[in-house]
């Protein structure tokens, strides 16, 4: 027979591959799969043998109906998730945050309720020291390929040469300012906080997040980054303190106040600057010269997350790169993988934002370990958001 049957109607060839395709990915049961091509009993038992069933854990019915993922604002392409739940039947409920620091609070206090969550580079380590997250099942990640990713974002998902995340994408931390309304340029973390204070009073925003926010106030001084300097951030608390009543607000979700035009200027992350510019041309994103953050965004799961077989399935469908590049073009950060980077049309990768030049990636540091807990850095924070 050259077609298949479904309630006595013939089945494209194409149709009963994309079901099969399916049924291969673990997208849909043997028992669907049966009653959609119309395929018996002797039929299945050969397609055990030719290796084309799913293993039971892999299996839809095995994923639930549901699990919880927690990332950053504006990060992913909504279509994503739907897609996921046409294909596997699971609704991903998305749980946004505006640090590492909640993150962490989150799982350290139990019950995150999340099955895969969204960690920056720095955090891996100590995610691993607490026994939060666990090693990765890298045989459930038959779409990750460690050959294609770029070295230099990578290696912190990889702790004593055992896997517990995989990169998401990298990106800058810089600043994006309303070029119609503060039209003086800037290139600097010095003229931005100075900015802030003058012809951008009332219409700034900083990051709700200790390491950008104090990171970024450190640079004002020509500090490190990461500094944990007793001396070095009572300098930047002073700035800050000083800078606190001219602010519009302080919040790692910053695209609607640039968006409807209250605020003018924000610290920002790349994907988030290339979204405004996208969308708003008059909105530039701006590295100051000084230095500041590159960063890296990993997947991982977590070690008591209540639905690790779905964690596994969306985490895999996440790294196809056709799905990958989807997510990539609607978040606007640079792929780490060089598959994705192959699918991406040539103007993404001629954008200055996402991939800017050597001179200004250079004096970049990546977050340090020891920012994440260091409780000099947390009260500072903590000083500052009740000022």
């Amino acid at each position: 027979m050259s077609k298949s049957y479904r309630d006595g109607l013939p089945i494209s060839p194409e149709k009963f591959v994309d079901q099969l395709m399916r049924l291969k990915r673990g997208s849909i049961s043997r028992r669907d799969f049966l009653g959609l091509t119309g395929l018996g009993v002797a039929t299945a038992v050969m397609a055990r043998e030719l290796g084309i069933m799913p293993t039971p854990a892999l299996a839809a019915e095995n994923l639930g109906d549901r699990m919880s993922i927690a990332t950053w604002p504006n990060y992913h392409d909504p279509q994503t998730f739907e897609n996921f739940k046409a294909e596997t039947g699971v609704a991903v409920e998305v749980n946004v945050f505006g640090s590492n620091e909640e993150m962490l609070a989150k799982l350290q206090a139990g019950g995150s309720g999340w099955s895969l969550f969204v960690p920056t580079n720095y955090t891996i380590s100590t995610y691993k020291k607490l026994g939060i997250i666990e090693p990765l099942d890298m045989a459930k990640l038959g779409n990750f390929d460690g050959t294609k990713e770029d070295a230099r974002f990578t290696a912190e998902g990889t702790i004593d040469g055992t896997i517990y995340a995989v990169p998401k994408n990298w990106g800058t931390t810089g600043f994006a300012v309303n070029t119609k309304k503060l039209t003086k340029p800037m290139s600097s973390w010095k003229e931005f906080w100075d900015t802030a204070m003058a012809e951008g009073d009332g219409r700034t925003m900083v990051h709700d997040y200790q390491l950008t926010t104090i990171g970024n106030a450190l640079k004002y001084y020509g500090y490190s980054f990461n500094s944990l300097k007793q001396d070095e951030l009572a300098k930047a608390e002073e700035l800050l303190l000083k800078v606190k009543p001219h602010l519009f607000a302080v919040s790692s979700d910053y695209q609607p106040g640039m968006r409807a035009g209250d605020a003018w200027m924000t610290m920002c992350w790349t994907n988030d600057g290339a979204q405004l510019h996208r969308d708003i041309p008059e909105i530039a994103y701006v590295l100051g010269k000084e230095g500041g953050e590159i960063w890296t965004d990993f997947y991982s799961i977590p070690k008591d997350a209540p639905n690790k077989p779905a964690g596994y399935a969306l985490l895999n469908y996440l790294m196809n790169p056709k799905v990958a590049v989807k997510e990539h073009l609607a978040n606007g950060a640079p792929s780490t993988d060089a598959r994705v980077n192959a699918l991406l049309p040539k103007e993404v990768l001629d954008n200055p934002i996402l991939y800017p030049a050597a001179d200004l990636l250079k004096p970049l540091e990546f977050g340090a370990a020891a920012t994440l807990t260091d409780p000099g850095r947390a009260e500072l924070m903590a000083r500052f958001k009740a000022a």
